[in-house]
């Protein structure tokens, strides 16, 4: 029971020291945000957070409504 407590803690270990190299080596992880997809920004596809900016941005063409109270 020590033993595979041990070599789990040991594989634990070594994948973290594995992913400690990685990033002091400078190699940077994966970017999976749908922005930084260069494939899926030619096609005009961009996270909901960049449309929904653009669309709530005030046109400088849109008509004024006026209230009346």
């Amino acid at each position: 029971m020590l033993r595979l407590f041990l070599l789990i803690c040991g594989l634990l270990a070594l994948g973290f020291l594995l992913l400690g190299v990685r990033v002091l080596l400078g190699k940077r992880f994966v970017h999976t945000h749908v922005d930084g997809n260069k494939a899926l920004e030619q096609k005009g596809i961009h996270c909901a957070q960049s449309q929904d900016a653009v669309i709530c941005r005030p046109r400088r063409t849109a008509v004024q409504e006026k209230h009346h109270e």
